[in-house]
């Protein structure tokens, strides 16, 4: 990625691609279910990837196992996670929780007490967006949603390691398949029998917008950006959801809700604090065994 481009517009493009993904899934969704859905995404993902990048195995080293599974595993869960969170919430209100995940992340990564009072507006901007005084809150919805919260905070530490550890995007030649078959587990019994060419048509639009595009340029932004600075750059995503939930989906947000989501950006705004990230020391790959 050439220096020209700030790491924060690959990380803006990612986040549009991520949530364009997510609205256009819900037809899909409503056909092969959230977990067929992330299943057959990751998996044409997966394609993508081992044919524009060759697994650099001979370059893991013993202590990267761990690590490549664990951001393989997260992945598969968060997609899968995610996706059914949206079978019951709105696009905008499954972002905000979720992004209460990366905010905590931030705030805690950058080792300051005060930085501990942004998670909790974000959260307060939740309570309006799920407006729970009506009575109406889908609570597995909001669970779903914050279990992918978890799984996003990790991801994000996860990914900048893998990143700082592999050259390219190496790294997700190797750990989207294992994503793919995480999500395998419950998405191939949820679509079995619902797969037609149509759906695999559909399925394999969607992976350009997630995860191809967006988890390569997650990588690229990360390697530049320290974890504090990407993970309240995130903020601005509950926004974008609302946005696309508008225009894609029809679901308009009341006026409590639209100001819900400006405590949510307001609170990973004002969370930012140094962004810039030094690019890390090369790691020495030892030469292959013969």
């Amino acid at each position: 990625m050439s220096r020209a481009v700030p790491p924060w517009g690959t990380a803006v493009v990612a986040m549009l691609s991520v949530q364009l993904g997510s609205a256009l899934s819900v037809g899909l969704v409503g056909t092969v279910g959230p977990a067929g859905t992330a299943w057959l995404r990751l998996s044409v993902g997966a394609l993508v990837f081992l044919a524009v990048a060759r697994p650099p195995l001979r370059q893991v080293r013993r202590a990267d196992v761990p690590v490549l599974l664990a951001l393989g595993v997260t992945t598969g869960l968060v997609t899968v996670t995610f996706l059914a969170a949206l079978e019951r919430i709105p696009l905008g209100t499954a972002v905000a929780v979720e992004f209460l995940g990366p905010l905590t992340v931030a705030a805690v990564r950058s080792h300051s007490r005060r930085a501990l009072v942004w998670p909790a507006l974000a959260l307060l901007g939740v309570v309006l967006l799920t407006e729970p005084w009506h009575g109406r809150t889908d609570v597995v919805g909001i669970a779903l949603a914050a279990v992918a919260g978890v799984g996003w905070g990790s991801y994000i530490v996860l990914t900048q390691r893998v990143g700082d550890r592999f050259s390219g995007i190496g790294g997700l030649s190797m750990t989207i398949p294992v994503a793919a078959l995480t999500a395998a587990v419950v998405g191939v019994p949820q679509a079995w029998g619902h797969v037609t060419p149509q759906v695999l048509l559909v399925a394999a639009g969607l992976a350009l917008l997630v995860p191809v595009v967006p988890f390569a340029l997650e990588l690229l932004a990360l390697r530049r950006m320290t974890s504090t600075a990407f993970g309240t750059l995130m903020a601005v995503e509950p926004a974008i959801g609302v946005l696309l939930g508008l225009l894609v989906l029809r679901q308009s947000p009341s006026a409590v809700q639209v100001l819900g989501v400006a405590l949510v950006v307001a609170a990973g705004a004002a969370a930012q604090l140094d962004g810039a990230r030094r690019p890390p020391a090369a790691t020495p790959v030892p030469a292959p065994v013969a």
